[in-house]
């Protein structure tokens, strides 16, 4: 009997060892499918709750619910790929703005560079015109009275001879205020043609009145400046021009009225001044002008063909009547030629403009119409920046007085001074002489 319950115990025993085994062989077998995550080693479902899973013991263990989860985790790949192709369209956007900031600069640089070839071929032009005179040899008027030349200058025009058309049969014509004058143009041209020998101030480089400018883009500006102030017109390498001018403020006014009352051409180390007189009352048949050449006082006979000349040892200087009174034309071979007119401000003008000029001054100044002959394409001045190919003007379009600053930049010391904040001229040294 004893030995019967020694068996049963040990029955019992086993039984309970055997369902140890089988209940932990059962909780070896359940995926760790929890709480949506996802056992990367062993696969299963990405689900709420417990997934199925293979156990290492091989077992089946019941998840609670059913887990939509993909075991295969895609995120890292697809954020790389999305980096790719964000890096890729970045450089392709990269490369189409560099593409077309180079079709860009290409076309301004050949537009720069159409600019520049237009503007030497026009100096290029300007500067033969203008040195013609020394390229003919006068010959004996017809019976007409027509003057006529002999070209000497190599060229198409070697040797040939142009007479002076029958409306303007002279060079310089007697009381040729109402007359235009012949000139003979021994360049590729070779023709003599009829021509005002007085400044155009609608014209290119012209600058009149108080004191408006046609620019070398050919658009009109005002620049006042101001009362007393000296300013640089013109300043580059080998030329420097400016003005002073005078002027007046009626009470009331916040600006000065201007106007341009003297010229000083610097070229090399020499000076040609060039200035309207002070006067009180006006008469047509007395010069008002003063012309100095290195401080030596030009004396022009009262002749309307009368002239003077003068060599720098590098350039000759020319100056003519182109009247009777009060205009002349100036010449610095190779650099500018320039048509100056003296003239008054009148009653009249006065009134409409409400000047208020005081009686004992009838403000005579200058009126003035410049051809360049050799500017560099950094020129620099008031109406010289108009002359640079990539010039652009800041003055305002579609007013009736377009207005161009700059005083600060071109303002200089006095009429004689080189000197200001974009001036470029440096006058050479005078050679200093040697004691035999």
């Amino acid at each position: 009997m004893e030995h019967r319950k020694s068996y049963v115990l040990v029955a019992l025993f086993a039984l309970l060892l055997l369902t140890d085994i089988v209940i932990a062989a059962s909780d070896g077998g359940k995926g760790n499918g929890k709480d949506g995550q996802v056992d990367k080693g062993n696969g299963g479902y990405d689900g709420k709750g417990k997934g199925n899973g293979n156990g290492n013991g091989n077992g089946n263990g019941n998840g609670n619910g059913n887990g939509n989860g993909n075991g295969n985790s895609n995120g890292p790949k697809d954020k790389g790929k999305k980096d790719k192709d964000k890096k890729d369209k970045e450089k392709k956007d990269k490369e189409r703005k560099e593409k077309e900031e180079r079709v860009k600069k290409d076309k301004e640089r050949k537009e720069k560079e159409k600019k520049e070839k237009e503007r030497k071929e026009k100096e290029k032009r300007d500067k033969e015109q203008s040195e013609a005179a020394a390229r003919y040899r006068m010959l004996s008027p017809l019976r007409t009275g027509q003057e006529q030349a002999m070209c000497q200058g190599q060229g198409a025009c070697y040797y040939k001879t142009l007479v002076c058309p029958g409306e303007c049969p002279m060079r310089k014509p007697s009381k040729n205020r109402n007359t235009k004058g012949c000139f003979i143009d021994c360049t590729s041209k070779c023709e003599a043609t009829c021509k005002w020998r007085k400044p155009n101030c609608n014209g290119y480089g012209s600058l009149c009145y108080d004191p408006r400018f046609v620019g070398g883009d050919g658009r009109m500006f005002y620049f006042h400046g101001s009362k007393g102030g000296s300013f640089a017109i013109v300043s580059d390498n080998n030329l420097h021009i400016n003005a002073h001018f005078i002027g007046t403020r009626p009470v009331g006014r916040t600006r000065d009225f201007t106007w341009v009352q003297a010229l000083n051409v610097m070229f090399e180390s020499h000076k040609l001044l060039i200035t309207a007189n002070k006067v009180t009352q006006w008469d047509e048949n007395l010069d008002a002008f003063t012309i100095r050449y290195n401080d030596e006082l030009i004396t022009l006979p009262e002749d309307e063909q009368s002239e003077w000349r003068a060599n720098s040892g590098q350039r000759e200087i020319v100056i003519e009547r182109t009247d009777e009174r009060n205009s002349v034309r100036v010449l610095v071979s190779g650099l500018v030629q320039m048509d100056i007119k003296v003239r008054p401000i009148g009653k009249e003008e006065d009134r409409v403009h409400n000047y208020q000029l005081p009686q004992d001054d009838a403000f005579a100044h200058l009126e003035t119409q410049f051809k360049f002959l050799d500017l560099s394409e950094l020129v620099e001045g008031v109406l010289g920046k108009t002359y640079r190919p990539d010039y652009v003007s800041t003055a305002k379009t579609g007013v009736p007085m377009p207005v161009m600053g700059g005083e600060d930049k071109y303002q200089t010391p006095s009429l004689f001074s080189h000197t200001c904040r974009l001036c470029r001229f440096k006058p050479q040294e005078e050679p200093l002489s040697a004691d035999i």
